[in-house]
């Protein structure tokens, strides 16, 4: 398996993915700023009584307001690492973690995660079961007004049954425990005159003997200037 965006590895249960870094300014006129961010945590308990916790721990952001010395370009890079655990009589299943970015301009990405998940188009479901289809990876969004749009943090390449060249935005773990760790996810937006926002998400498919079913955890929105 390659991994064509991010340099990462896998190790037990967990994902690593380090993503490339910008170039970051040191000057005094457009240093970058440094954000501490809440995470989160989620539990939900499925039909069959399994329950399913997601949180989202270590979550930050470096913003540089203007990567391209004009209002409309803003630069960040988010760091974080998603975290489930299965617990019940169906606590060795596993699952598929999907986390990424909702990023905003001059629009409201809070509420719940439902104004964001809608108006971005984060096909959580196509992305998890078919792939790269639908899916957007990579973080350079061009977006004016009154748009937003979700990207994905991962980018697996893998054959698929038929040996074609297939992505995927999710990583599979076995077991009661899985998890994903980002440092320094690009998020690179361009056009956007107003002000702009990004919000991270999480979203976990578990897939028991008598239930499927899909946990989103949604982080905080931060400004990217």
């Amino acid at each position: 398996m390659n991994f064509r965006k991010t340099a990462a590895r896998a190790a037990g249960v967990g994902f690593a993915a380090t993503a490339a870094l910008g170039l970051f300014s040191t000057g005094a006129a457009n240093a970058d700023t440094f954000v501490p961010l809440p995470g989160g945590e989620i539990t939900q308990t499925l039909s069959d009584g399994t329950v399913v916790t997601v949180r989202l721990v270590g979550e930050s952001a470096n913003i540089n307001p203007s990567l391209g010395s004009t209002p409309v370009h803003r630069n960040a890079w988010a760091s974080g690492s998603a975290q489930v655990q299965i617990s019940g009589a169906n606590d060795n299943v596993g699952g598929k973690i999907v986390p990424g970015y909702v990023v905003g301009c001059q629009v409201n990405i809070s509420g719940g995660g439902a104004t964001g998940g809608a108006t971005a188009g984060a096909d959580y479901q196509g992305a998890i079961d078919q792939g790269g289809t639908g899916a957007t990876s990579g973080a350079n969004l061009t977006l004016g007004p009154g748009q937003s749009k979700a990207f994905y943090v991962l980018d697996q390449e893998a054959a698929d049954d038929f040996g074609s060249e297939t992505h995927y935005v999710r990583n599979k773990f076995q077991g009661s425990n899985g998890s994903v760790t980002w440092a320094d996810e690009t998020i690179g937006l361009t056009g956007c005159g107003g002000y702009a926002q990004a919000r991270a998400f999480v979203a976990v498919q578990v897939e028991t003997d008598n239930v499927m079913s899909t946990v989103t955890l949604w982080g905080q929105p931060f400004s990217l200037g």
